[in-house]
């Protein structure tokens, strides 16, 4: 098993249970792994994937234990992500991403940010001046990228708090928002006084 390796189970209509036997192959199973295959080889690139193909009449006691009853049944980890229908792709995106960050910790400089953000453009010129090598991640223009921010930023502040961005890593550190940084850099850095509201949600 391969470190912070994340298991994806498919419980396909297929298989046999006493005189019961699938005859009828599932298309929306077949469909299923097409765009699981293709979510690891595209949006999830760069994690380790491990898919688990199952019948599911002939284990169908397993899925049910989780609350799993329909075919095709996905279950990322120990948590069912979509069941009884072909797969949308940014679920299983989301809930794989959800696991990795939980098993993998953050291990260089990061800043998830936004275009119209000018606090995330104040952090990155702030960085930049210092040195530092980063990577930057745009949270609207990358799915991946919302879905690992929240991920990790969600247990450490709490789930009824607002994130706003930037999001920002330092040796493997985290630090928070650009009004954060004045101490990690030993320089000024202005603050951001939209702290505490949803940067990412329209203006009211």
């Amino acid at each position: 098993m391969t470190e912070h390796e994340i298991t994806i189970t498919v419980y396909r209509w297929a298989g046999s249970w006493g005189p019961f036997k699938v005859n009828i192959p599932c298309g929306e199973c077949s469909l299923t792994k097409d765009v699981i295959q293709d979510t690891i080889d595209t949006d999830l690139e760069g994690i380790p994937v491990k898919l688990v193909m199952r019948d599911w009449l002939s284990e169908w006691w397993k899925p049910l234990m989780k609350g799993g009853f329909h075919a095709p049944i996905v279950i990322v980890e120990d948590k069912i992500v979509s069941q009884g229908r072909a797969l949308n792709r940014g679920l299983l995106t989301e809930a794989v991403i959800e696991a990795y960050a939980k098993k993998a910790p953050v291990t260089e400089n990061i800043v998830f940010g936004k275009e119209s953000c000018p606090h995330c453009k104040i952090a990155k010129e702030s960085l930049d001046r210092a040195g530092v090598n980063y990577k930057y991640h745009d949270v609207v223009k990358q799915p991946r990228a919302l879905y690992e921010m929240l991920a990790r930023v969600k247990p450490i502040v709490g789930p009824k708090t607002p994130v706003t961005v930037p999001q920002i890593w330092l040796d493997e550190k985290y630090i928070g928002g650009a009004d954060q940084l004045s101490k990690n850099l030993e320089m000024d850095v202005p603050p951001n006084p939209d702290r505490g509201q949803c940067s990412l949600s329209p203006t009211r």
